[in-house]
């Protein structure tokens, strides 16, 4: 029996229809293992990847080429004394070495830490303490070496690895060529363990810097939900998510729950986004399921979609921030496909969504998943009304779903904040309708959700304080047409400055050279106060307004 088909006999119902996921899980499941390498044996000419290159270089992997390859990858860690339980940093935008890696290290059991290839140095210098990170394999495109050398000087990082290039004091990540294609599964206190951790992602931070939020190694179990039940992922299609695999969209889409039906992805690692070399590629490599963000489909409708051939597509969907339904329309018109909208976080798998044969509602991010008891809550946690705006929960009175993750590492008062009364609190606020369908509202924490990235107010407010203008400051999101909402700075000066156009412009830059570029203010208003509470707190609220 194939492998998925193992996860479908436990989580469809005698009546068909899909029910909770609750099946056992062997302790020593390993996605490594368990999924790479069975494939690998039993089907090992199954494509896995299509990776196609900033430059359009082609590269077709199979299952045996991934599960080699990422043996090989595991013996050279290990040659180097990485071990279970180790942090592991990867930066590694669409190289088709982050695969390569990440396989390797979930079979030695250490716990990767995926981060984007736009943080500069003091972000690397927060991230390296906060999750103790020994090694780190980062990209030697773009100028992100170089933050992340700087960085290892303020906080040593044990090994540091360079793919796609060389640097002084880095060691080349191409050495794993040179090991063993075999790679036995540790046995005693090395085996990695169900229940041990597996993977960790920084998540934006609003009223303090990021937490990490730590995944298990069921977690990847949990996506199998996500590709076939929402992506509508086909074992012989091809599945194409636009997501850079800094971020845990990468795990959703190009990863876990595709590969646990045995199915191929597609990769391109473009440098910058063009929306027609998107559509040829998608007439060219004949997708068939396709996931992106709003923004994405934003752009490509500025295309002429009549002049490309997107008749392979069976199945599209989003998610990351609002759906205009201009957008919904054209792609509706321009392929006759509904665009299946769907909701989660960096701590939980696909929580909410449209899933394989339902009506979707435009607006609607669908309805709660099997795998999780979703409720909306007021302020006392009681369940609110059908059209009454509440927080969404995840009930885990009864245990944590496969999916959601442990804890916030090293944080347990964060954790216990969120994790309390038996409920999980999102921090994200919804409504429903009579018939079930959730709406979302917005968050209860104020992250901007812009093209897709999760922006946390308080980074760029740390950053914005260091400019010798800014007395005081305060970030929130804006609407924006094509981004779904752009950064906005409200900034107190400081005596001898004058609110002019040419200072907005230096404090961009100033931002831009700190921080992650995606993050700086494209909007700054200059006032002589902001808007406070009785007990000092900023009435966000007023700003947005």
């Amino acid at each position: 029996m194939e492998l998925y088909e193992k996860f479908l006999t436990e989580i469809i119902g005698d009546d068909g229809q899909l029910k909770a996921i609750d099946f056992n899980v062997p302790e020593t499941y390993n996605f490594g293992f368990d999924v790479v390498d069975y494939y690998g044996k039993n089907d090992p000419e199954r494509k896995a990847m299509i990776w196609i290159s900033n430059d359009f270089d082609e590269r077709i992997f199979t299952y045996r080429d991934i599960m080699e390859l990422s043996n090989q990858a595991a013996n050279f860690f290990v040659s180097y004394g990485i071990k279970k339980g180790d942090r592991v940093m990867l930066v590694l935008r669409r190289h088709f070495e982050f695969w390569i890696a990440i396989v390797a290290l979930h079979k030695i059991g250490a716990i990767v830490i995926p981060a984007t290839d736009q943080l500069k140095e003091h972000d690397f210098v927060y991230r390296y303490k906060a999750a103790g990170v020994r090694a780190i394999v980062c990209t030697a495109t773009g100028n992100v070496l170089k933050e992340a050398d700087s960085a290892s000087e303020k906080v040593p990082c044990e090994f540091k690895f360079v793919a796609n290039g060389e640097a002084e004091g880095w060691i080349p990540f191409d050495g794993y060529k040179n090991f063993s294609k075999v790679f036995e599964r540790p046995e005693g206190d090395k085996n990695p363990m169900r229940d041990e951790l597996m993977l960790m992602y920084f998540t934006s931070g609003t009223t303090s810097y990021p937490k990490m939020a730590a995944h298990e190694h069921t977690y990847s179990i949990a996506h199998f939900l996500t590709a076939k039940w929402w992506h509508h992922v086909e074992k012989d299609g091809i599945h194409f998510t636009v997501a850079e695999t800094g971020w845990g969209k990468a795990a959703w889409g190009k990863l876990y729950g595709q590969w646990l039906m045995g199915a191929c992805v597609f990769t391109y690692d473009f440098e910058k986004f063009d929306q027609e070399n998107v559509l040829n590629m998608i007439s060219k490599y004949h997708i068939t399921t396709f996931c992106a963000p709003p923004t994405i489909y934003r752009f490509m409708i500025k295309s002429d979609l009549s002049q490309h051939d997107l008749s392979s597509l069976k199945y599209i969907t989003t998610a990351g921030e609002a759906l205009n339904p201009e957008v919904y329309n054209q792609l509706k018109q321009a392929t006759g496909l509904s665009i299946m909208e769907g909701f989660g976080q960096t701590e939980t798998t696909l929580t909410i969504g449209n899933l394989i044969g339902s009506t979707p509602k435009l607006g609607s991010m669908g309805k709660p998943t099997p795998i999780y008891n979703i409720k909306i809550v007021d302020y006392d946690g009681n369940e609110v009304e059908c059209g009454t705006t509440g927080e969404i929960c995840v009930d885990i009175s009864k245990g944590r779903p496969y999916g959601l993750f442990r804890c916030y590492y090293n944080n347990e008062e964060e954790t216990n904040a969120q994790m309390r009364d038996g409920l999980y609190h999102t921090g994200d606020t919804a409504w429903k309708d009579e018939d079930g369908y959730m709406f979302f509202v917005g968050r209860t924490d104020d992250i901007i959700k812009s093209s897709g990235y999760r922006i946390g107010p308080f980074e760029i407010e740390s950053v914005l304080m260091e400019h010798p203008a800014v007395v005081e400051c305060a970030v929130t999101g804006a609407p924006d047409p094509v981004r779904g909402q752009v950064v906005k700075a409200t900034i107190v000066l400081a005596k001898g400055y004058e609110p002019t156009e040419e200072l907005k412009k230096e404090i961009q830059v100033f931002v831009k050279k700190l921080t992650a570029p995606y993050k700086y203010p494209r909007i700054i208003d200059f006032v002589d106060s902001l808007p406070k509470t009785i007990s000092g707190k900023i009435k966000r609220t007023e700003l947005r307004k």
